[in-house]
């Protein structure tokens, strides 16, 4: 205890903490919905169309790479929503011609400029002391606008997330639905990608979500769960990577890994159980 009183006496784990549990919060919101409608990696496309544009903002000598950064990560949600519900290239092929596109960019970019330095690297695998005040500051502004939208659409996106086409046919705009979500994404993935780097961020979408559908069957109880959950990882990651010296990335990864286990073990008894209630 005296320890972890110790970490949080230093400012960078204070912000560490703030910003990945605000990080978390939103993925894991907006998680449930990518995961059920199987879009779940456009997080890791547009995390790498996010490092090309801090690579780019870092070779040009921007002030503010983060700011640079986030219009472009959200004109590359809408246009990959776009080409991907309107033309031949689908999905999953969508977000790899863009995801490996505009990593192949960033690195050719900064290999040709700066160099695969200590920011480019912080993109790429994260950095917990890599969070500016001024980040933190943004990353909070954001993180408001992606709740609050998230609460006040959230019926919309209950709606379209499990059936679109009767979403559709009862008059909901499922299309402005879904661009609210690819933007809501786009602004949590980059503010989540200088703690957790490019490579990890789409985990905070993808394992709260996976993690709590193994326990709850109910959406609301789900979107619940995994915020609880994303939550939760975040700060025992941080404790984890403070403790150890490990990439605070991969630290808070591998808590969620060891959640999904523990949650997986939990549903298969439960399912057993319910399983011999119904036998008998």
């Amino acid at each position: 205890m005296e320890e972890i009183l110790k970490m949080f006496s230093y400012s960078f784990i204070v912000r560490a903490v703030i910003g990945g549990s605000l990080i978390s919060l939103c993925a894991a919101l907006l998680g449930v919905s990518l995961v059920l409608k199987r879009y779940s990696m456009i997080g890791d496309g547009l995390s790498h169309v996010g490092f090309g544009a801090l690579a780019i903002a870092a070779a040009v000598n921007v002030a503010s790479p983060l700011e640079f950064a986030i219009p472009i990560v959200v004109i590359a949600a809408f246009f990959l929503l776009r080409i991907s519900g309107s033309s031949k290239i689908k999905g999953d092929s969508a977000i790899a011609i863009i995801s490996t596109a505009a990593l192949a960019i960033g690195i050719m970019v900064a290999t040709m400029t700066t160099g695969m330095n200590t920011d480019i690297n912080s993109y790429l695998f994260g950095s917990v002391i890599a969070m500016s005040q001024k980040d933190i500051v943004i990353c909070i502004v954001l993180s408001v606008i992606v709740i609050v939208m998230y609460i006040l659409f959230y019926n919309k996106i209950f709606a379209v997330t499990f059936d679109e086409n009767f979403a559709k046919a009862t008059g909901t705009k499922a299309g402005i639905y879904n661009m609210i979500i690819a933007l809501l994404t786009a602004l949590t993935i980059t503010v989540g990608m200088k703690m957790m780097g490019s490579l990890l961020i789409s985990s905070l979408i993808i394992f709260p979500a996976i993690t709590s559908m193994r326990v709850c069957r109910r959406f609301k109880s789900v979107v619940i769960c995994s915020a609880v959950i994303a939550v939760v990882c975040s700060v025992a990651g941080l404790i984890v990577s403070y403790r150890c010296n490990t990439p605070v990335g991969a630290s808070i990864v591998i808590v969620n890994v060891g959640v999904l286990l523990i949650f997986t073990a939990i549903g298969s008894v439960s399912d057993r159980i319910g399983a011999r209630k119904f036998a008998a």
